[in-house]
């Protein structure tokens, strides 16, 4: 038989507690390296309302230039 192991599901960490803003050095956790875009749930763990948070506070951060638009 075939056992697969099934991967830990990520924690938001915005649910734990941690708290994040535009203005936040952390913020470039949730965008890609190379092109500049927003990181799919999958990806970062967070929950459906926190990354729609995210997603705005990423779009502050590029209309205050402190992240570049997509390349």
């Amino acid at each position: 038989m075939a056992e697969y192991r099934r991967k830990k599901r990520k924690v938001c960490q915005l649910c734990a507690g941690k708290e994040i803003t535009y203005k936040d050095e952390n913020i470039k956790k949730y965008v890609s390296l190379d092109k500049g875009k927003i990181l799919p749930r999958r990806i970062t763990g967070t929950c459906a309302k926190h990354q729609r948070y995210i997603s705005g506070e990423v779009k502050k951060a590029r209309f205050m230039a402190l992240l570049p638009f997509v390349k």
